[in-house]
């Protein structure tokens, strides 16, 4: 049967999560019947990952990869940091990692084609779920341009080339060589992956943050009981410390603890320019599952549950 609607495919993947390529050959091999390639796939094994596309994968790896023109990075979750040891792990987020160098979004990217398995990222994370036996998520990624700038990255808690816990880019611009823009674009990189901040500019923060801490500085004032007059001069004192502690170019620089990172962009014989930064944690902002019984886990993996 080769008249198989898109719609049915995807109501097939949607209930197995397997992939689009499975999806099809499935209702191809069984007249379109649902039921009958829901079991097929069972029997070929790529139904499996449905069961684990649920299960919250918070663990992983951060992935950098560069190119003359490009710097991406990557994340990559698991379910365990047991798994994203594994070699075979590493290579998914090494291969994702290349091909998001050519990917302008993170859709973009999953459209992407893996060429030694024809089929694209999407389907190939489906089918390294089924592989490795755990919930895998290609949760985001960034590129940066570096045709006319500078990218330096850093990889924190690295466990393989270009892989770890904490990423960062940082792109730069500059009149300095190459290698003394690098070399300090490295640092400040490292500073982020230290300091986390909001923003590189004062101008940056966005608004709705910047009103949000102004208010519970303005709450916590008036706590004091101190006059109207008193408080905004007590609130421009402490969103000066916010500033300090949450812009990149007020931050203190965690490599000497002294200057000013807006002072060490000017240290070289040309001012350094930072056009932009991302900074990519693993795991943050997912939450993650409490008090599971372990015993139970380990059970419904034993009997395929």
């Amino acid at each position: 049967m080769s008249n198989i609607s898109a719609s049915l495919v995807k109501e097939l993947r949607d209930k197995t999560g397997a992939g689009m390529m499975d999806c099809k050959n499935a209702l191809n091999e069984n007249n379109g019947e649902m039921e009958a390639s829901i079991d097929w796939l069972r029997t070929k094994g790529l139904a499996k990952a449905a069961k684990k596309s649920g299960r919250i994968a918070s663990e992983g790896l951060i992935a950098i990869s560069s190119s003359d023109e490009f710097s991406s990075i990557i994340e990559v979750n698991s379910e365990t940091d047991f798994v994203a040891r594994n070699d075979t792990f590493q290579n998914v987020a090494k291969t994702i990692g290349a091909l998001s160098l050519k990917s302008s979004d993170l859709d973009n990217l999953k459209s992407q084609n893996v060429d030694e398995k024809n089929i694209n990222v999407d389907d190939y994370v489906t089918e390294m779920i089924s592989s490795i036996g755990e919930n895998i998520n290609l949760r985001r990624m960034m590129r940066f341009e570096s045709s006319n700038s500078y990218v330096s990255s850093y990889i924190h808690g690295q466990v393989s080339e270009g892989l770890g816990k904490i990423g960062v880019m940082v792109n730069l611009k500059s009149d300095c060589e190459k290698e003394s823009v690098i070399d300090l674009g490295k640092k400040i990189a490292m500073h982020i992956a230290a300091t986390n901040p909001l923003s590189i500019s004062i101008d940056g923060i966005p608004s709705d943050t910047l009103d949000r801490e102004r208010k519970i500085l303005v709450e916590e004032a008036r706590e004091s009981g101190k006059p109207e007059e008193i408080i905004e001069k007590m609130i421009g004192g402490r969103l000066k410390k916010f500033y300090q502690e949450s812009v990149l170019l007020e931050q203190t620089f965690v490599i000497d603890g002294e200057s000013k990172v807006s002072d060490v962009l000017n240290s070289l014989e040309s001012p350094v320019d930072i056009i932009d930064f991302v900074r990519f944690e693993l795991g943050e902002g997912i939450e993650k599952a409490s008090g599971e019984d372990f015993a139970s886990e380990v059970d419904s993996m034993v009997s395929g549950n």
